[in-house]
């Protein structure tokens, strides 16, 4: 019977995941974009607790990926275009072509599955991400709805199809670029962890005074501070040992 729990738990968790972007999509096409929101976060919670649980019990499986990657393809891919086009449909609509432009938020769909493919399939990913994380992406837009109802002098500015357009085409290039970007698994002894704290610091701070409004900024800081830290090991790697007479 443990033996069953501890195979099986991982992809429980998977399933609330998943379950959790279903109903998701429901809010987000009924127009209530920060229930939505708030069930994107859920799946996100969910999606870090089924890898938590399968490092832990050692309980790993083909299956298990396989339905990670189908239920984030779902909660972090169909669920923030869907927020996408509902925001698209309440921005600023542009004369004749407004109505078809909205369409463009599935391309976050789109892309987000050709994200979880390659990482599949790319054994560079064991411990680093290449391209931005479906998660951190599919937060970023959920951020949206609650920054547009904290400080609605914005909506100008970000209820815009010019501005969501832009930034689905943003989003899309960075969940396929070959960027690498650190991932928040602590070891021992890693020097890299010193990354991974301050991104941690940041963010607590960030969201403590702005609470989801902070998102954008933090996924800035996460970008950045990887870029530093792989670009800090890469001049460390060219220069080598210095050499002792």
């Amino acid at each position: 019977m443990k033996k069953r729990v501890k195979k099986h738990l991982p992809n429980v968790i998977t399933c609330f995941n998943l379950f959790s972007g279903c109903v998701g999509i429901v809010f987000a096409f009924q127009g209530d974009l920060i229930t939505a929101a708030y069930a994107l976060f859920l799946a996100a919670i969910f999606d870090f607790f089924d890898g938590f649980a399968a490092r832990v019990l050692k309980s790993f499986s083909g299956i298990g990926k396989d339905l990670d990657s189908l239920a984030d393809v779902l909660s972090f891919g169909f669920l923030p275009s869907a927020i996408m086009y509902e925001l698209f449909l309440k921005s600023q609509q542009i004369e004749n072509i407004g109505t078809y432009l909205s369409f463009i938020a599935f391309a976050i769909a789109v892309f987000s599955a050709l994200r979880l493919a390659k990482f599949n399939t790319d054994t560079r990913q064991a411990d680093i991400f290449i391209g931005l994380p479906t998660p951190a992406n599919g937060i970023l837009i959920a951020s949206l709805p609650f920054i547009i109802e904290k400080y609605p002098q914005l909506n100008q500015y970000i209820l815009n199809q010019y501005t969501l357009s832009a930034l689905v085409v943003i989003m899309c290039a960075l969940l396929v670029a070959e960027l690498p970007l650190m991932s928040l698994k602590f070891k021992n002894r890693d020097p890299r962890n010193l990354y991974r704290y301050l991104l941690l610091l940041f963010a607590a701070i960030l969201i403590l005074f702005f609470k989801f409004a902070a998102v954008p900024i933090v996924i800035f800081i996460y970008i950045s501070l990887s870029i530093v830290q792989f670009k800090i090991a890469n001049n460390n790697i060219v220069s080598g040992p210095k050499k002792t007479s």
